[in-house]
Order: structure tokens, then C-alpha cells, then sequence
């Protein structure tokens, strides 16, 4: 794990107008993603975290609706849900 105290000189790279670095094995970021951000004369990479489905909704407040009540729902198509079924004639 590195600190902010830690450091590695690297290479400008630029290709097709674009300009990058080959990041080191020991400051890897964890993921697919990141975000870039610029301040004053640095950059700033920072890995995006993802948020667990469960701590996202438990951030949202109760919905207080009254659903309205379903008198004839349609059948089931049960060829939709991969089901065969057979007729006898």
C-alpha cells in the first residue's frame, strides 16, 4: 500500500493526441474506472467506488404511495417465461 509520501518519476507518453502514463504495479487502483480531476498544477486519479445496491437504497426515503389495487390482471404467458405446454386435441 503506498502513502502520500511515496513517489515514482514516470514517462509522458503521448499517442493520437492524447497523453498517458504507465502507472506502476504498487500504485495500482483498484477497478475499472477512475476519475481524473486537475488541482492547480496537479493531477489527481481516484478510483471509483462502487455502491452496493442495498447501502444505495437505504439511503432513499420510503415511498408512502397508495398503490392502486389490480381487479383483473392478464393471464400468464407461460410460452414468455420458456414454459412449453401442450394441448390435447
Amino acid at each position: 500500500m503506498t502513502t502520500t509520501d511515496e513517489f515514482r518519476r514516470v514517462r509522458l507518453i503521448r499517442r493520437r493526441g492524447n497523453q498517458t502514463i504507465l502507472i506502476p504495479p504498487e500504485f495500482e487502483l483498484q477497478g475499472s474506472e477512475a476519475v481524473l480531476r486537475r488541482e492547480k498544477h496537479c493531477l489527481i486519479i481516484e478510483p471509483v467506488v462502487a455502491t452496493p445496491l442495498r447501502s444505495l437504497l437505504a439511503q432513499w426515503e420510503p415511498i408512502d404511495v397508495d398503490w392502486p389495487t389490480i381487479e383483473d390482471l392478464p393471464a400468464a404467458d407461460e410460452s414468455a417465461r420458456g414454459v412449453s405446454v401442450r394441448r390435447h386435441s
